[in-house]
């Protein structure tokens, strides 16, 4: 799950770091309120979760509350890059110095977690790495020994940080990655991370309480943060985080029957077990596709080991409920789960949807292999349901859902 900038910087306020006093507005009298407690100047920016937001005009100085209010009003219901602008930070201003970068992930590829920092803040990192790459410094973490002081100051030695922030940035350092392990984080990134005159900060306060201290030099004025969907169970709190009303309703759906549906701009509807058998069914159906008009997968749908009447009907549903989808391909691999107790399921699920007032209408294409193949097979064959249409090879099933769904547009 990715949290929104303000949701970030309150998440880092909780955890004792950095960061300027400021608000959440869902309108311009609320950012009016927010930016006179404040008092003096300042920064009205748009909440969406892509980046580009400064120049599209979705980040504004202002003056006084006054001009806050106003600046909120042209921001709220901007559209930035197909994301509409419901809520707007209005935080104090800073006085930058310098602008830095900092950031923990998890490096899937090298199986560890990675620091990566750089002196070259405030730009996207990517193109830093690419225009000067000395000026990136990706320091290895030791998930058993974490970030101490003494790695805290490796990060900041590799990465070139200046001699007069060095001290507090390594502190940063410590406290940032204490956050992200409490928080079960994939990401947390600050950028930019920066070097500011005398400020008023509000380091471990609640959200909405005027700040008091004058200390650091160095803030955090940016908040990326993702979290770890599987580590949901232990942070019932990150629940009332999920901006519910920007997910997709299909996705929402399939998260209340816990299956794993991510939406897709294609017609083909794909159902498997597995998600590295999905992805791979994702692509030879794009592949298949090219020849039928550039047809493509309609979504992900992993229902996984258990592909029982009930997991695959709610499956079904969900993926039937696109209107965007022509056809459906079941593509299941027999394991634990053999492939006689997937095509009773699936018989059993067009019994269920029907009784539910929700008959299937679209083809099915069903490729089982693996486990008990030969007998799924057979039961498939023996329901003779006009809709349902066995494929033997992953490849012809593919190609035929493809066909179907080109024939259906």
């Amino acid at each position: 799950m990715d949290l929104y900038e303000y949701q970030g910087r309150d998440l880092f306020a909780r955890h004792g770091l950095p960061v300027l006093d400021g608000g959440v507005a869902e309108t311009p009298q609320e950012a009016l309120a927010i930016a006179e407690r404040l008092g003096g100047r300042s920064v009205v920016k748009a909440q969406v979760k892509v980046g580009g937001r400064g120049k599209a005009g979705g980040v504004k100085l202002a003056a006084d509350a006054a001009e806050a209010q106003a600046r909120a009003a042209d921001i709220l219901g901007m559209d930035i890059k197909g994301h509409t602008v419901h809520k707007v930070m209005v935080t104090e201003t800073a006085d930058i110095v310098e602008e830095y970068y900092f950031s923990y992930l998890l490096d899937r590829a090298n199986r560890t977690f990675l620091c990566i920092a750089s002196t070259a803040g405030g730009m996207e990192i990517e193109q830093v790495a690419h225009e000067a790459p000395e000026k990136v410094a990706r320091v290895p973490i030791d998930a058993t020994k974490g970030v101490d002081a003494a790695t805290a100051r490796e990060i900041v030695a590799t990465a070139g940080f200046p001699e007069d922030v060095a001290d507090q940035i390594e502190a940063i350092a410590v406290k940032l990655w204490q956050t992200f392990v409490a928080e079960d984080a994939l990401l947390v990134e600050v950028n930019p991370l920066a070097k500011v005159a005398d400020v008023r900060v509000g380091v471990g306060q609640a959200p909405e309480a005027p700040a008091t201290s004058r200390a650091s030099t160095v803030l955090l004025l940016d908040a990326k943060v993702t979290f770890d969907g599987n580590a949901t169970f232990r942070h019932l709190d990150h629940e009332a985080l999920e901006d519910v009303a920007a997910t997709d309703p299909l996705e929402q759906r399939a998260k209340e029957r816990d299956l794993n549906y991510v939406k897709l701009d294609g017609s083909v509807g794909i159902i498997g077990n597995g998600a590295g058998l999905v992805m791979s069914t994702l692509d030879v159906v794009a592949y298949a596709g090219r020849h039928f008009g550039g047809v493509r997968p309609a979504n992900f749908l992993d229902i996984g080991g258990g592909a029982s009447a009930a997991v695959m009907a709610n499956g079904l549903e969900i993926v039937l409920s696109d209107p965007s989808v022509r056809s459906v391909f079941v593509n299941v691999f027999g394991g634990i789960t053999s492939c006689d107790a997937v095509a009773n399921g699936i018989v059993q699920a067009l019994a269920m949807l029907a009784e539910r007032g929700e008959a299937v209408t679209k083809p099915l294409v069903v490729r089982l292999d693996g486990n008990n193949a030969e007998a799924g097979r057979a039961i498939l064959d023996g329901a003779r349901n006009s809709l349902v249409e066995r494929v033997d090879t992953m490849d012809g099933a593919a190609r035929r859902a493809a066909e179907l769904a080109a024939v259906g547009a």
